[in-house]
């Protein structure tokens, strides 16, 4: 802990104008994600929807829906 509070208190200005100056130079430019989230972000919801798509409407599942009024029991055969 000493070593950390001696080198933090050993700061003059001039080295913190220098930091400061180095930080100012420094390019802020747009990202990956500024650039590219958006549209990352729509191409995989145009492929979600797609493959959804297909999938519910070429591949023949069954979705599973209720067989109420579409099964009728049948009468029990005693052998």
């Amino acid at each position: 802990m000493v070593p950390l509070t001696k080198s933090l208190l050993s700061l003059t200005g001039r080295s913190i104008r220098q930091i400061v100056a180095r930080q100012v130079h420094h390019k802020t430019g747009p990202d990956f994600h500024d650039k590219y989230g958006n549209a990352i972000l729509l191409g995989g919801l145009v492929f979600c929807v797609t493959v959804w798509g297909y999938v519910s409407t070429q591949t023949g599942l069954t979705w599973n829906l209720s067989p109420i009024g579409k099964i009728t029991p049948q009468k029990w055969r005693e052998d």
